[in-house]
């Protein structure tokens, strides 16, 4: 341990690391951090599905998946905004998650208008009005 006295930025870089075992104390004294433990739990299996169709919003999209605890084999599918329909056909396992993405109908865009906004605002009215003259007409000199 170091110093009060002699407390330098060896000694200080020394108290941060603390002690090989991760306890900052002397022997027998303080607490001493746990060992991490991996362990892997088995998945469960499953089955669950919704959709959501909503005309008025033009929203139309849902998921369907189902597990056997190795496996989870499952679809999705949304509706574009330019008017096509993506389903995706998915596979998850110990080897990684594959899908097979398709697009059914045809994109449609609207067409381009000329954006041309209108003012937001009115022509400019004067609140005040012109300052009087506070003198006469001039005399002429000669």
């Amino acid at each position: 341990m170091c110093s009060k006295v002699l407390l330098t930025s060896f000694c200080l870089v020394a108290l941060a690391m603390g002690r090989p075992d991760g306890s900052h104390a002397p022997d027998g004294y303080g607490y001493k951090a746990p060992k991490h433990q991996q362990s892997y739990q088995e998945g469960r299996p499953f089955d669950y599905s919704y959709v959501v169709k909503d005309a008025y919003q033009n929203l139309d999209f849902g998921h369907k998946s189902t597990s056997d605890r190795k496996v989870v084999t499952g679809d999705y599918h949304v509706l574009l905004p330019d008017g096509r329909n993506q389903t995706v056909v998915y596979t998850a396992d110990h080897n990684g998650y594959r899908a097979q993405v398709a697009y059914h109908g045809e994109a449609r865009y609207p067409e381009a208008k000329p954006y041309a906004p209108a003012p937001s605002y009115g022509a400019h009215k004067p609140t005040y009005k012109g300052p009087a003259p506070v003198y006469g007409s001039q005399a002429p000199t000669y």
